[in-house]
């Protein structure tokens, strides 16, 4: 039997879980023909940290094998939206990059929802928004810690 604490974290979890499936739900409605949520996924990675990643970089940060992140990257690489080169530093390695094409593709998904998310303006203050972050942000990265662990 779980105690009281570990009740209200499972429940947290599970609100934690339907919100994200509404979550994903609107995503999808703004996403173009033939773009996934994967894909969207790995092009807003891409905008917010830029760079060059591994494949196999990618695929620890979206927790998917390495097989599936390199098919869906080439995918994406055959849409123009991202551009791989040799890894200079090991030449059997690639490295994966944002393309023009795939930020214009990343800016015009975010402005399709748009209209999603000012309807939510209303419901969920800046303020609470605000204080939500750094609180999800840390529940995250204990997540995380605790996925290294069980290795």
């Amino acid at each position: 039997m779980l105690s009281d604490s570990e009740q209200q974290l499972y429940r947290l979890f599970n609100e934690i879980g339907t919100l994200n499936q509404l979550a994903r739900s609107c995503a999808e409605q703004a996403l173009p023909a033939g773009l996934t949520l994967a894909q969207f996924g790995i092009l807003d990675h891409f905008m917010r940290l830029g760079g060059e990643w591994a494949p196999l970089r990618l695929a620890g940060a979206f927790q998917v094998t390495k097989q599936t992140m390199t098919s869906t990257l080439a995918r994406m690489e055959a849409a123009g939206l991202v551009a791989t080169r040799p890894d200079p530093e090991d030449r059997r390695a690639k490295l994966v990059a944002l393309t023009p094409l795939g930020g214009d593709v990343h800016k015009n998904c975010l402005h399709r929802m748009g209209p999603a998310l000012a309807l939510m303006v209303d419901r969920l203050p800046a303020a609470l928004v605000e204080t939500l972050l750094p609180l999800l942000a840390d529940l995250q990265s204990g997540l995380e810690k605790t996925r290294g662990a069980k290795g």
